[in-house]
């Protein structure tokens, strides 16, 4: 604002300045006119002054008027005996009007430079801060609460729902600050919220009505209604439809596709009818056509929904100083040992991730296992294991221990063996070595990991004390600066501390896991291909750190696992203690997620590469297939190992659907093929028909973002990749069908 109003300034001097100016010129014209100059006849003095009669003279015009005429010919004197009367009549001299004209430049050319050097200012000020330092409403909530711990998003969105607040009542900021502090005081005000939820808080919270007690919860948590009451706030009709999605919640968006979907595939079914295809043809193409026009149906809810609603950010704490001992973390990178250029390079990679978050209580471990063979130890086996403890003995030499313990960490797993694959693995391969090493960072002595050298099988190092949460990457993951401060700030927050719920056994409120938003890698030079750069789509590091959309998190308040984030060591054990049996359970991000309940911050980034060739992508989709297929038994409730109840409902409505969709995903290339080749069985007409309707529901999700970008222009960038991935959607539904099949 005050940038706009010195621009205001410089524009009004500029055109005081272009304005004197031309008067000057004009006068400069008269006055040549007057003095017969460049060899011109001098004109009548009635001539001249015959169009300014009238009109009161301009004073830049009369400064410098009289500058030319003064000690010329006597020739002049009528012309400035008549300017002189002209300035009596309007009440001045043409000494007075010159000193005037000078002081008036004068007071120009310091506004000039004084408008320049504030610019300078402006731009030097720290505004946040500033800002912050002069508000009553954050003095009010930072004298009341932790409101100064925590970063300026989290601090913004309480601003912001104050100010909403306000708008919708008749109370001001300061007083809904002071309204939502004493709501947070209130010792009777849990037991009275009708909106409180039941359960037993989760074992890590050191104040089982932590979350309660922080303003937060009241103002953008689950206090907001009941603090709504109380301010009698009148909801604008633009916040209508996300609080009616809220009341019918998941179950509205389910209805929502199946309507969709319903008139999707009519529209063409109605058209066959008319061309006279029967009615078993008709009974065929649509259930041939369901999976196809439900990928279309969610396409245009999904994309309805994130231009309605927008992204959302979870709050988070500063962390100012780095990680504190009290929230010590622990990153680990589950790997295989298999060749010593690929251990270094791992090891390389772990040091990297200390450089890009070396502040506060943050260690970083190998998690590895030996390759699967056929007997439990393989000739190699100890020199990969030898060579991986002094690679890490070498980082700690390097950059020095940490107040827990070793800042960097080996836990190598020995093979045990599996009778449905016929070897020697590792133990339910990663998701057994998360599930290990939360039992031994709890104390467990009965785990499979081993220590390094010496005899076979000995103990494995002390593992830090304290770790409250565990970061987990991929081999291929990085992390930009800061990432692990602020994952740490993000899971530390009390609205986003898990709530355990005894009864269903599963966190029911706050996050146990936090997924970070996963972006692939730019393909530079010779490391990239045509096929990693159609379908990686968006690539590199979003230099903003702006939140994205995403539906179940905008929505529903809660995200999808993918296997890189940081979760609860607690919380995340006592969701998912005992539900799995050994050998059942390929793909677990996303059953994880469901049971620890998954929260995405899409504000903060992972960078990982993306398959550069089709057969590593397309192995990759055949093993998340087999995944996703795995959990129909949990999906049909008869999963989960830890339950005798089978009448009792194991998944939140929510999950089954995420699993259900994810069997569709699996679904939808084959699904659309095996369309296509029933409609061209049709007649000519009816087939051209069919057809159009199958590859448009190929070609919509990727469509749409290509529509969107029309209208606003900083979308247009983003065109190239989506016509990209257009063209790739019609290629992969050909080719992962064949390779599924």
């Amino acid at each position: 604002t005050l940038r706009i109003v010195l621009v205001e300034n410089l524009r009004r001097g500029a055109r005081r300045i272009v304005t004197s100016q031309a008067a000057r010129q004009e006068a400069d014209t008269l006055a040549d006119r007057l003095l017969g100059v460049n060899a011109h006849p001098a004109e009548p003095v009635a001539l001249v002054f015959q169009y300014y009669e009238q009109a009161p003279l301009p004073r830049a015009f009369a400064v410098q008027f009289v500058q030319r005429l003064r000690d010329q010919d006597p020739k002049a004197t009528p012309a400035l005996m008549w300017l002189e009367e002209r300035l009596a009549a309007q009440g001045t001299t043409a000494d007075e009007i010159v000193h005037d004209e000078h002081q008036s430049q004068g007071a120009t050319n310091v506004t000039v430079r004084n408008i320049i050097t504030s610019m300078r200012l402006i731009s030097d000020v720290d505004w946040t801060e500033l800002f912050e330092n002069v508000s009553l409403v954050d003095d009010t909530l930072r004298s009341g609460s932790d409101f100064a711990d925590m970063d300026f998003p989290t601090r913004n969105l309480y601003r912001s729902a104050i100010e909403e607040l306000a708008r919708g009542s008749k109370l001001t900021e300061l007083e809904i600050a002071r309204a939502a502090l004493l709501a947070a005081n209130d010792p009777h005000g849990r037991e009275q919220d009708p909106h409180r939820p039941e359960g037993d808080p989760c074992p890590t919270a050191s104040d089982p009505a932590s979350r309660w007690r922080d303003p937060g919860y009241h103002l953008i948590a689950g206090g907001r209604r009941a603090f709504e009451v109380t301010l009698a706030y009148r909801a604008p009709l633009s916040s209508w439809p996300g609080r009616f999605n809220a009341t019918i919640g998941i179950g509205g968006y389910i209805g929502g596709v199946i309507v969709v979907a319903a008139i999707v595939l009519s529209l063409p079914l109605v058209a066959l009818a008319g061309a006279g295809i029967g009615s078993g043809w008709l009974g065929l193409l649509a259930l041939l056509g369901l999976i196809p026009a439900i990928d279309a149906a969610m396409a245009l809810v999904n994309r309805g929904v994130t231009r309605e609603f927008g992204a959302t950010t979870l709050p988070g704490l500063e962390l100012r100083d780095g990680i504190p001992s009290n929230l010590r973390t622990v990153l680990a990178v589950p790997i295989l040992l298999t060749t010593p250029a690929a251990l270094e390079e791992q090891i390389e990679r772990l040091e990297i991730h200390h450089l890009a978050s070396p502040e506060g209580e943050l260690h970083f471990a190998l998690l590895s296992d030996w390759t699967d063979a056929a007997t439990e130890t393989v000739d190699g086996d100890d020199a990969l294991l030898d060579a991986a403890a002094a690679g890490i003995a070498r980082l700690n030499r390097r950059y020095g221990p940490a107040a827990g313990g070793n800042r960097f960490l080996l836990f190598h797993r020995r093979r045990v063996w599996n009778e449905g694959q016929q070897q020697w693995i590792g133990w339910e391969r990663k998701r057994g070595k998360l599930h290990e090493l939360n039992r031994l960072l709890r104390g467990a002595a009965d785990t499979t990991f081993i220590g390094a050298g010496g005899p076979p099988f000995t103990p494995p190092a002390a593992p830090p004390t304290g770790v409250r949460y565990v970061i987990t990457l991929d081999a291929d993951t990085r992390m930009p600066r800061e990432t692990a401060r602020r994952l740490v700030g993000k899971m530390a927050h009390a609205l986003n501390r898990p709530r355990f719920d005894a009864v269903t056994r599963r966190v029911v409120e706050g996050y146990g896991v936090l997924q970070p938003r996963v972006t692939p890698s730019l393909p530079i030079g010779r490391e990239g291909s045509l096929y990693q750069r159609i379908f990686s789509s968006m690539s590199g590091i979003d230099p903003y750190s702006a939140a994205v959309s995403d539906v179940y998190q905008d929505l529903f308040g809660e995200g999808s696992y993918t296997g890189k984030g940081i979760y609860d060591v607690d919380a995340f054990e006592a969701a998912l203690d005992g539900r799995v049996r050994d050998s059942t359970l390929l793909s677990h991000d996303l059953f994880e997620g469901t049971f620890a309940r998954a929260g995405l911050v899409s504000d903060i980034e992972v960078v990982e590469e993306f398959p550069s060739r089709y057969d590593v992508a397309a192995a990759r989709q055949h093993r998340w297939a087999r995944g996703d297929w795995q959990l129909a038994p949990w999906i049909l409730g008869r999963g989960d190992a830890a339950v005798p109840d089978r009448s009792a409902p194991i998944l939140p409505l929510i999950g089954r659907w995420k699993m259900l969709d994810n069997l569709r995903r699996s679904l939808s290339a084959p699904a659309s093929v095996v369309a296509l080749l029933a409609g061209w069985a049709l007649p000519l007409q009816a087939a051209v028909v069919w057809t159009g309707f199958v590859l448009s529901t190929i070609a919509l999700p990727a469509l749409l973002p290509v529509l969107d970008a029309i209208v606003p222009r900083r979308a247009r960038i983003t065109a190239r990749s989506h016509l990209h991935a257009l063209a790739g959607d019609v290629w992969l539904a050909l080719s992962q069908t064949a390779f599924l099949v």
